[in-house]
């Protein structure tokens, strides 16, 4: 029993079954248990859970075992979105949070995220010496479910206090007059991906003036995920359901959320029909539309992550605002302000995440989806989506970026993708590596340890890294140029290239 569960990128996430390296109620215990001794005596903790199998248990035995032990579990009884659980973190007196998810992961898995006191996911350190701390504990037997009666039960007051930090923060109204013209709300298209977030979502967007049509098939929480073996929307296929419903209701917009909310996907009518937006098309045009619009009273920032477009890190400069870079995950985007007096206005990764509210410390498809329906339908007349990106890259340069990705297979999965990413390490690839490296394995100035490495490239850029939530090794791919076709092309190029490499 030596091997245990370990914190990835956003918490411990795995296959449910039995043992210490599955989802299960006694590895649940056991992370509850140290989580109790890791926080301060008397603290309350807030717990909230999606909707996947074994999610109510995994929460009520968290709240169980903190109220044990003297704790204030204060426990949303039915399933929230995880921006929820983050935003009642961060704006109470908590001193820690959990949310039960796997996010995006298959139906067949489950996970376990963790926040401190200030609202953000637990850096390495904390989760090492929690991860200690399990280590000391013996397997536990005979777990119970039940949850004590003296538990606090969160649910609409906390649910509406979000809804309404949201709203206020962007500053929706109903009706938007420019140039003297009033302007209704979009036609947009909604997939929940059988998660949690179709509810509070509609809510948002209508409150807004918006019409929004959800996918009936993929609405309400399905633990089965019966359309979407994958329910992350950057997966192929995941959207047909929604574009199949775009067209029989002529929208304006597609949006999505991952099963968890904490994502945003959107896809837009163009000459060849529906499309998705790269997570950088979508990061580059709400930051632009957040520059724009901010007061510039006060100290602010920017910040994406070092696998995200290097467009983000321009447009704040021509803005004057400072923009930070971090490592990947929004434990480390939360905190790219700290140990300054900047206030994080917004912050966004290549992986559909984005934070739009500065009092929201994690990633939020539903205020995401919000800004940008609020985005679109104030753009003047004439202008669309495509218009606004082909402006952004007239002034800055083409920034086009790509994904490709290698799964691994078999219960030694995350081994072999390991020993490739030490192979590359040892051997650097002369297709990639002619302008030399990076290897951040032992960390540098600006950034922790981490396994990636980055390749810088005539025009471009490739980085490579292991997922931290399963036997994934993803490439990050980015080419610059002045001509879109230049761009396009390079980008191609590189993607060939990383094909052969991981082959």
């Amino acid at each position: 029993m030596a091997d245990r569960l370990t914190f990835g990128t956003a918490g411990l996430r795995a296959p449910l079954g039995e043992g210490p390296l599955a989802m299960n109620v006694e590895i649940v215990e056991q992370v509850a248990t140290a989580i109790g001794r890791w926080l301060p005596a008397k603290s309350e903790v807030v717990i909230g859970r999606d909707a996947r199998n074994g999610s109510e248990d995994f929460a009520n035995v968290t709240a169980r075992v903190l109220a044990e032990m003297g704790h204030v579990p204060r426990l949303f009884v039915a399933p929230v979105p995880t921006p929820v659980v983050a935003h009642e973190v961060a704006t109470t007196a908590a001193a820690g949070g959990v949310m039960v998810t796997a996010s995006h992961n298959p139906a067949t898995d489950n996970g376990y995220k963790v926040y401190s006191a200030d609202g953000g996911q637990l850096l390495p350190a904390d989760s090492v010496e929690i991860e200690a701390l399990m280590a000391e504990l013996p397997w536990p037997a005979d777990v119970s479910v039940e949850l004590p009666s003296a538990v606090e039960r969160l649910g609409a007051e906390q649910v509406d206090a979000y809804l309404a930090t949201v709203t206020e923060s962007i500053g929706t109204r109903r009706v938007r007059v420019e140039d003297g013209q009033a302007r209704n709300g979009l036609t947009i298209v909604y997939t929940a991906l059988h998660g949690v977030g179709a509810e509070l979502f509609m809510r948002a967007l209508e409150s807004a003036g918006h019409r929004v049509i959800s996918v009936p098939e993929q609405h309400d929480p399905d633990p089965a995920f019966p359309t979407a073996a994958f329910p992350n929307p950057e997966e192929p296929g995941t959207l047909d359901l929604a574009i199949a419903l775009a067209e029989a209701e002529d929208a304006d917009l597609i949006l999505a959320n991952d099963p968890d909310a904490d994502r945003l996907a959107v896809a837009v009518r163009r000459a060849a029909g529906w499309e998705r937006l790269t997570g950088d098309e979508i990061g580059v045009l709400l930051a632009d539309r957040v520059l724009q619009t901010a007061d510039r009273g006060s100290e602010i920032a920017v910040a994406t992550t070092v696998v995200s477009s290097s467009l983000l890190a321009k447009l704040a400069a021509a803005g004057g605002v400072p923009c930070h870079t971090t490592l990947t995950g929004f434990k480390w985007l939360a905190r790219a302000t700290s140990g300054t007096d900047e206030t994080l206005l917004f912050a966004y990764e290549e992986a559909l995440g984005y934070a739009v509210v500065p009092t929201i410390r994690d990633k939020d498809g539903i205020s995401a989806g919000l800004m940008f329906a609020e985005m679109v339908s104030g753009f003047a007349e004439g202008v669309t989506v495509d218009s606004a990106l082909a402006g952004i890259h007239a002034t800055h340069g083409v920034h086009v970026n790509g994904q490709y990705s290698k799964r691994f297979d078999g219960e030694d999965s995350m081994t072999q993708m390991s020993a490739v990413m030490e192979s590359l390490r040892s051997n650097p690839p002369e297709a990639l590596a002619s302008n030399g490296f990076e290897d951040l394995i032992a960390g540098s100035e600006v950034h922790a340890p981490t396994d990636m490495l980055i390749y810088h490239v005539d025009g471009g850029r490739v980085i490579l890294r292991p997922s931290g939530t399963e036997p994934k090794l993803k490439a990050y791919l980015e080419a610059v140029d002045r001509d879109s076709a230049v761009a396009t092309q390079r980008l191609t190029e590189l993607e060939t290239i990383v094909r052969e490499l991981l082959a």
